[in-house]
């Protein structure tokens, strides 16, 4: 069924500079979907995403937008008609945001509250499991947040 879309994030690597407070910058991201549908199955992804994080008195905010246009399913007609059904001409971008203590960065798991903004409409996910992997200032983040087309009022095909 077209309405099963998480939303993985499959690779997020973030390194650190050296200011008095913490900042952090997006390196590299690949972010993927997939439809579940009774005739195939498809994935999309995108390398696009662009993010921040700044820390100041223990506590870190961090944002991550990413184009809609930009995840392809190698099938251009079909990301073409994504990009409608999303509404993603006049919502182009997609937003995740969330709020952690400064000392998650040294733990390898954390829960993460999401917001996403997507299409238009804005969705929370609580306690969205998230592995942290720290090499020197980087670290790389992997997880899936289980998104579907309806948590944000997009009506699914129809087969």
């Amino acid at each position: 069924m077209w309405s099963k879309i998480p939303t993985a994030i499959l690779f997020l690597l973030f390194a650190a500079s050296a200011l008095a407070d913490s900042q952090w910058t997006l390196q590299q991201s690949t972010l993927t979907y997939h439809v579940s549908h009774p005739m195939h199955q498809i994935d999309g992804v995108s390398h696009a995403a662009r993010g921040k994080g700044v820390c100041h008195e223990g506590q870190c905010d961090f944002l991550i937008a990413v184009p809609v246009k930009s995840f392809d399913s190698g099938d251009s007609n079909r990301d073409l008609h994504m990009v409608q059904v999303t509404r993603g001409a006049q919502f182009p971008m997609i937003t995740v945001r969330t709020r952690l203590p400064e000392t998650d960065a040294d733990s390898s798991s954390i829960h993460a509250d999401l917001e996403i903004q997507f299409a238009g409409q804005t969705a929370q996910f609580k306690q969205v499991p998230l592995q942290l992997n720290k090499q020197g200032s980087e670290i790389k983040v992997t997880g899936t947040i289980p998104a579907t087309l309806p948590d944000f009022k997009i009506d699914p095909p129809r087969f």
